[in-house]
């Protein structure tokens, strides 16, 4: 492998608080939580994080009709960050363009609806869509992109679970200094809240948060956290090898310094700190720095009890001894937006470069002494002196994890 600079020229996202990264960050540093009660099917009210994109932006009416909510998401991203990223891109060689998107889950919405569906037909098949097969692939997400941009290029989406948005931020990476493509777009997303059976799911595990103000359900680190809230929601980064990016002379937002997954290897559910830990030192180790290089750490914590705990547990291992990192949470924000976690997330702090400042945690009232870690910035925002490096947790079930260690452009 090739040891090319990756860098990111390009963001496009939507969130239940913001579909740019300018709205985006701005809720998060005036601490708006948009959360919202919505119905589900069988399970009645519900907390959620909703997205209100408008998907007929870059979609004809029937591609939305066919296709899915995740395609729809990935394609409104796709199409942003391309065109933030400044590209010439009715010129730019299709053939030669990587489509890497990380996904929890995906096809559950598609079957639920099609089986409800059909229910009501007395389970008659000739009311059942023929478009299923394609809705549900597992490449679909990216499936849909490359047919909305005309990329003839390799596209897949990648299935690890909640740590997939940093997952297909990776792939990018590698497939760049690979040399098997010349841009690619990487990140994640999650169209979770359209299917009952997740909400079903967590709550059959007392994971499934619940509050009587909807904004304050999701609430990492607190002593009255009682489960997650499932989001919808995607980011999307155009990357690029850091000579051709700056052959076109693009605007470079951050550079990709390393990055690093491993497995737990011992639970379908349980988090394990110390392969937790593992993942953050090797994703250093190949960054070449150590915890006092990092300034701004995002957690993955999902307001979980134990999750939580575990995972402060990793970082107080590894960033121990750091005077110099701030630690923080944007899922108290958006709640868990599964696949595109850790790529929304990431996109949260970016902006950290530019104006110094680290988005709180929030809906923090009462810190539980065993989440108490390092510099953890909670209620207000903190001005840094600078932000030159922002480390990016983000794991998930069955024992995947991830970290990302993301860099100010130094030429």
């Amino acid at each position: 492998m090739s040891h090319h600079r990756i860098v990111i020229t390009g963001i496009g996202l939507t969130a239940s608080n913001g579909n740019t990264l300018e709205e985006y960050r701005s809720n998060l540093l005036n601490k708006v939580s948009t959360i919202q009660n919505i119905e589900t099917r069988f399970m009645g009210t519900v907390h959620a994080g909703v997205c209100d994109f408008d998907p007929l932006k870059y979609q004809k009416k029937k591609a939305v009709r066919i296709g899915t909510r995740a395609g729809s998401i990935g394609i409104y991203c796709a199409n942003e960050a391309i065109e933030n990223s400044g590209i010439d891109w009715e010129n730019q060689d299709k053939s030669r363009v990587g489509v890497y998107v990380g996904t929890t889950e995906h096809g559950n919405v598609e079957t639920e609806n099609e089986i409800y569906n059909i229910s009501q037909y007395d389970y008659d098949i000739r009311f059942w869509s023929h478009h299923h097969n394609p809705r549900t692939v597992a490449n679909n997400p990216a499936g849909e992109i490359t047919i909305n941009l005309s990329i003839t290029g390799p596209h897949y989406a990648i299935g690890a679970a909640c740590a997939a948005g940093n997952a297909g931020v990776i792939q990018a990476c590698q497939m760049l200094q690979l040399d098997e493509v010349d841009f690619a777009l990487g990140g994640g997303v999650s169209e979770s809240i359209h299917t009952f059976g997740i909400f079903a799911a967590f709550k059959s595990q007392n994971a499934l948060a619940q509050h009587e103000d909807p904004t304050k359900a999701s609430r990492p680190f607190d002593m009255e956290r009682n489960g997650i809230v499932v989001s919808e929601g995607g980011c999307l980064y155009t990357l690029e090898r850091l000579e051709d990016a700056q052959a076109r002379g693009a605007e470079i937002l951050a550079e990709v310094a390393g990055w690093a997954m491993n497995s737990d290897a011992t639970d379908y559910v349980l988090p394990n700190p110390e392969r937790q830990a593992q993942c953050m030192r090797a994703a250093m180790k190949r960054a070449r720095m150590d915890p006092s290089g990092i300034q701004i750490l995002n957690t993955h914590a999902t307001s979980t009890k134990q999750g939580d705990i575990q995972e402060c547990d990793a970082i107080n291992e590894v960033f121990g001894k750091s005077d110099s990192t701030y630690i923080n949470n944007t899922k108290s924000y958006i709640g868990h937006s599964m696949g595109a976690a850790g790529a929304l997330e990431l996109a949260g702090n970016l902006p950290s470069f530019l104006d110094k400042m680290v988005h709180p945690t929030i809906n923090v009232d009462e810190l539980d002494p065993q989440c108490n870690v390092g510099k953890l910035v909670i209620g207000e925002p903190v001005e840094l002196d600078c932000v030159d490096a922002i480390f990016n947790n983000s794991f998930g079930m069955l024992g995947i994890n991830s970290s990302l260690v993301v860099t100010r452009f130094q030429d």
